[in-house]
């Protein structure tokens, strides 16, 4: 609630593309299925063509054997273009989910590198499995869950290439969350609305909780039951 408060103040041809609507806007209908399909294309296009282009082809990046683009963000555009009201699409879980992971994924990595070589090979299907697993629960706990951060968990340790890149895979990441978010933000807001929320989801819907629903229903049946006496 708090960031849907800070977003109105802005002027409306801003908050428009942060994803805000005031609460006297009529609300648009669903689009049609085709619609939903051609921005789709477009936004997971525009969105890893950014990111490609960037890494690929810029030759600060090339020069540090930075890949074109992290894997996991292949399946990143899959929520934040095609699936943009899912909690696991939101900002915070785009960015928080990868970055998170990828810390997670190098420091287990790292700490597994200090054994020999041979060692370390023997174990690879224990790290792999560490990274993700403990990944998925710090997402949790700090509810930034994004499911495809949990392939970029296991990039340090499975990927060479992820892993020569050492700590300078963090900002990496961080970069193309960054790429995804923003062209999500100009792409889902032409006819769509992205992000649903910001930080934590808000809204009457939440904050009816089940003691709040009962005493609710307790209040209509004492209505329900002066009416009948009333009548009678």
């Amino acid at each position: 609630m708090a960031a849907a408060n800070r977003l109105s103040r802005l002027p409306a041809w801003v908050s428009y593309w942060l994803g805000y609507r005031p609460p006297h806007a009529n609300q648009n209908k669903p689009l049609p299925q085709y619609l939903v399909c051609i921005w789709s294309f477009i936004g997971g296009f525009c969105g890893l063509a950014v990111i490609s282009a960037t890494f690929g082809h810029s030759q600060y990046f090339v020069e540090r054997q930075v890949p074109p683009i992290v894997a996991s963000y292949g399946a990143s555009a899959v929520l934040c273009y095609g699936a943009i009201e899912a909690p696991f699409s939101q900002p915070r879980a785009l960015i928080g989910g990868h970055f998170i992971s990828a810390l997670v994924g190098l420091c287990i990595t790292k700490l597994f590198r200090l054994l020999p070589d041979e060692q370390y090979s023997n174990l690879l299907w224990l790290i792999a499995s560490l990274c993700t697993a403990t990944a998925i629960v710090v997402m949790q706990l700090t509810k930034t869950t994004h499911p495809p951060a949990g392939a970029t968990a296991l990039l340090p340790a499975t990927t060479p290439q992820i892993w020569v890149m050492s700590w300078y895979f963090l900002p990496v990441v961080l970069l193309s969350s960054m790429f995804v978010l923003v062209t999500a933000l100009i792409i889902n807001n032409i006819q769509r609305r992205y992000p649903v929320y910001w930080i934590s989801p808000s809204g009457s819907k939440l904050e009816i909780t089940p003691a709040k629903r009962i005493d609710r229903v307790e209040e209509i049946n004492k209505e329900d039951t002066a009416t009948g006496l009333a009548h009678n």
